[in-house]
């Protein structure tokens, strides 16, 4: 590749410099001592007035592949682009513009004085790189205080006891799972030994094979558990202690030293916890295994395989398949993407379905009851609650429909996956107008979930009675907050 660079100063030498041996350059410099100075430093340089047609034509600029204009003087600039249009009519041109100067700004003005309509393709502005420049260490310098805060956090602990309980949400999903299998390798960097749990069963067929595959060990622990007690310090990932995690006694809330998580801020979080406590919490990033990806860039541990292909996944699967990313998100995935072993993701994404999913997705097809574009389907007594959500992402797929609710019985409680692709709605923060004050529920924009204790619905006379009080009710609040009417 030939590149002309225009320009010998501090600028276009260091272009020269870093781009020396990958492609053929040429320096076109007026001042003749600094291009005497160039061809002695073994550049490839032809000393005159780059705005000139001659010096451009000795340059070769009708063979050149690409022009790259360092002079900050708009006048020479302009004068210049004509002349390399003039002679290459199609080679990409990169040029230093004023802050306030669009490129086809340029491009008007030397129409405008040279009768010739030209192409600028990309404007380069000094101040807005500098400014970008900043902003991406001061970025970076923000992710390094998190990791090492959270990092001392954990040699803190390291200093009063000897273990941490890393808990995820009760049902935890392949962000969760990564997410917790990061931090326990941080946490043992720091010298703490570790313990990953939930309090909830892991029945997608997916998640299962996440974690066969992956060697995941996780551990299921109970409410009043000695697993939960016996641990001087627990963490939190992915969830927090008055959402989606049933198995912490309000006394076990003093030890729970570390929360990270994306998704908001549940009611009275500070309230819960001990003064001190290392939270980070950020609803704009759309996977918590993103948030764990950046404290491992940052602390410089390299992960496994395992963990990298762990990890890449669970931002796979909480992002939509990478259709719903932050800059947190982008960022994490340039990290692992290098050191993701795609032959296990393949395995992961594409397991046997069980017998049971395959029967509670029959069962919400069967029982889904339209409401305009929305469908509310009860799946009645279940003992997988994943399926719940498989089964809302298969009725999205249905035509005309937009947004889906489909709940079952699970244990005691009310269980409840929706989804929507209804750009109007926010299906996390309806879930969370109908359901939060007789239970919980919450979510993202294009996902939620809900639960609720079975309370006053036990009263009823047989599980028939049970599952259509519970329809009832449930359909009228989610129509209610969607503002739909029923009919």
């Amino acid at each position: 590749m030939r590149i002309l660079v225009l320009g010998g100063g501090s600028i276009g030498r260091q272009i020269a410099e870093s781009l020396k041996g990958e492609f053929e350059i040429i320096i076109v410099e007026k001042d003749e001592i600094r291009a005497k100075s160039l061809a002695e430093s073994g550049f490839n340089v032809v000393q005159g007035d780059f705005s000139y047609t001659a010096t451009l034509l000795k340059a070769g600029v009708d063979r050149a592949d690409a022009v790259v204009i360092t002079t900050r003087d708009l006048e020479t600039a302009k004068k210049t682009v004509y002349v390399i249009r003039t002679n290459n009519g199609g080679v990409p041109i990169i040029t230093l513009l004023p802050d306030d100067m669009p490129k086809e700004t340029l491009e008007d003005v030397i129409l405008e004085e040279f009768e010739k309509e030209v192409h600028v393709d990309h404007g380069i502005y000094p101040q807005k790189a500098i400014t970008e420049a900043f902003l991406r260490t001061l970025l970076e310098l923000g992710e390094r205080k998190n990791a090492l805060m959270l990092y001392k956090k954990l040699q803190e602990l390291k200093g009063k006891g000897d273990s941490l309980l890393i808990l995820t949400h009760d049902n935890p999903d392949p962000d969760a799972i990564s997410a917790a299998v990061a931090l326990s390798v941080i946490a043992q960097n720091a010298g703490l030994k570790t313990t990953i749990a939930h309090g909830g069963e892991i029945t997608h067929h997916e998640n299962q094979a996440f974690v066969n595959l992956l060697g995941v060990h996780l551990r299921k622990a109970s409410r009043g558990s000695y697993e939960i007690r016996k641990h001087p310090f627990i963490a939190l990932v992915d969830c927090q202690p008055n959402g989606n995690l049933t198995v912490l006694d309000p006394d076990d809330l003093p030890r729970v030293q570390v929360i990270i998580d994306h998704h908001q801020v549940f009611q009275h979080l500070h309230e819960l916890l001990p003064d001190g406590a290392f939270l980070d919490i950020r609803p704009e990033v759309k996977s918590s295994a993103a948030i764990l990806t950046e404290y491992i860039k940052s602390l410089n541990i390299t992960p496994s395989e395992n963990l990298a292909t762990a990890l890449f996944y669970g931002i796979y699967t909480d992002t939509k398949k990478f259709s719903k990313l932050s800059h947190v998100d982008l960022k994490a995935i340039e990290f692992l993407a290098g050191r993701v072993n795609h032959e296990l993701l393949d395995r992961i994404e594409h397991p046997d379905i069980s017998t049971e999913t395959a029967e509670i997705l029959a069962r919400a097809i069967l029982n889904r009851r339209a409401y305009k574009n929305v469908v509310v389907s009860n799946v009645g007594f279940i003992r997988n609650r994943d399926a719940l959500a498989e089964s809302a992402d298969f009725l999205l797929r249905l035509e005309g429909i937009s947004t889906v609710l489909v709940f079952g019985i699970v244990d005691d409680y009310i269980e409840m996956s929706a989804r929507t692709r209804d750009v109007r709605v926010n299906i996390g923060a309806v879930m969370k107008e109908a359901f939060s004050n007789i239970g919980s529920g919450g979510g993202h924009a294009t996902m939620g979930g809900a639960r609720i204790p079975l309370g006053l619905f036990k009263l009823a006379k047989d599980k028939n009675s049970l599952l259509r009080l519970a329809e009832e009710a449930i359909t009228e609040k989610f129509l209610e907050a969607l503002h739909v009417k029923e009919g």
